[in-house]
């Protein structure tokens, strides 16, 4: 096996076709931008920003936009080794309006089904998942079959391989158009909960979780269900995180005009990702994932909106954005 990656992120994919216009209604724009878009390879594109060897796993469709997605991954510096074709499903599309400061609504084109919930157990490679120093799963990949049953085997193996200091996060990632009800999703994220060792959310994820809203509950509630840090992002409240070993961190927001919010909690993961393989202390990373997340949100797109490190170290060090 080839040395590991620092990351190996598995999930969502797609073309983010966003609004150059900034308060128009969607029906009313005229003009558009195309963008690689879904959270685990946005996650990627952050982390491989900052300097990280990353790698996504993921499928499109056989079509241009697959095409485009697969050209835009490598042109970030993720590896797309593992991003396979779907014969007969369109790769999906993703449309937003944006009506700063904190309204972006956004229209999900995945039918009839996304290529990236086809995945299957034994087209993984698990070894390599099991060897990277992160892995990084979102609770989308939870919603359907058989992209469910691969995410959690890919979580048992890697648990059951004694992956030693290595972070395996949970990114909560709840989007209720992909599944029925709340309560479908409860066993499933509880089961992948089982084997993380991060669990990363905001306050309706959390809350899908654990059955908890208050951030310091919601927290204690994913420990006690099995990881080792609890991330909540509270939005203008800043961010909590909670350690099993007794740590608290509360951060408050970094200041930044937003344009497009919608990218913000997948800068944090990278930036996450970044801080926890450097080893830095609780409140440190938070910092540093708040700033990357305040930076993404000034800007319109998501994936090559996603910041450098001295960009990060910047907008940290001056407390905030103007």
């Amino acid at each position: 096996m080839s040395d590991p990656f620092d990351v190996i992120t598995m999930g969502r994919i797609g073309v983010d076709l966003y609004p150059l216009q900034a308060g128009v209604p969607l029906a009313e724009v005229t003009a558009f931008g195309k963008f690689l878009g879904g959270s685990a390879s946005n996650v990627a594109v952050a982390a491989a920003r900052l300097g990280r060897r990353v790698a996504v796993v993921t499928r499109t469709g056989d079509d241009p936009f697959g095409a485009y997605l697969h050209g835009a991954l490598r042109e970030f510096g993720v590896d797309d080794r593992w991003v396979s074709p779907v014969p007969g499903l369109p790769t999906p599309v993703t449309f937003c309006e944006i009506f700063p400061p904190d309204d972006f609504p956004l229209y999900f084109y995945r039918l009839p089904k996304a290529p990236d919930l086809e995945m299957y157990e034994e087209e993984l490679d698990l070894d390599a998942i099991a060897a990277a120093r992160i892995f990084w799963m979102t609770g989308t990949g939870l919603c359907a079959e058989p992209s469910r049953s691969a995410t959690l085997a890919a979580l048992a193996h890697r648990s059951g391989s004694g992956s030693g200091a290595a972070s395996t996060v949970f990114d909560l990632d709840w989007r209720p158009m992909f599944w029925a009800d709340p309560e479908e999703a409860r066993p499933h994220y509880a089961a992948a909960l089982a084997h993380a060792t991060v669990a990363v959310g905001n306050l309706d994820e959390v809350e899908i979780a654990t059955g908890e809203r208050e951030p310091s509950a919601a927290a204690r509630a994913l420990l006690d269900a099995g990881v080792e840090l609890a991330v909540v992002k509270q939005g203008p409240a800043g961010v909590l995180a909670m350690n099993r070993a007794g740590e608290v961190a509360r951060v408050p927001p970094v200041p930044v005009k937003v344009l497009n919010g919608l990218g913000a909690g997948d800068a944090f993961g990278g930036a996450l990702c970044h801080g926890l393989l450097a080893g830095w202390e609780l409140e440190r990373i938070m910092r540093y994932a708040n700033a990357a997340g305040a930076i993404v949100a000034s800007r319109l797109e998501c994936s090559s909106a996603m910041p450098f490190p001295g960009e990060v170290a910047s907008a940290v060090g001056s407390g905030g954005l103007s």
